[in-house]
């Protein structure tokens, strides 16, 4: 079983730790009740991600934008980015 811990550094900075596949984002949740109009995903601490990983960001993004906030995803692994690339999306969370 993979594991994935989403860590509040303050209300408009979170930290997500682990694996980020199909086993570990499908009760994840970004908090959507935020004051703050950007936050800011740290992915520095991702040990591996597939293509359900990188839906789930896309999900939480348009599902974030619907409550008038930003994602902004910094320290992303080159597994990732590469990821991004082949699915034409990496401009989406500039």
């Amino acid at each position: 079983m993979s594991k994935l811990s989403l860590t509040a550094v303050d209300e408009a900075n979170y930290v997500l730790s682990g694996e980020l596949n199909r086993y570990s984002v499908a009760n994840l949740q970004l908090p959507k009740n935020s004051s703050t109009s950007t936050l800011t995903l740290d992915l520095s601490a991702i040990t591996k991600v597939d293509t359900a990983g990188l839906a789930w960001l896309i999900y939480s993004f348009s599902q974030l934008q619907r409550n008038n906030i930003s994602l902004k995803l910094v320290h992303l692994p080159e597994q990732l980015k590469k990821l991004m690339q082949l699915g034409h999306v990496e401009n989406l969370f500039e």
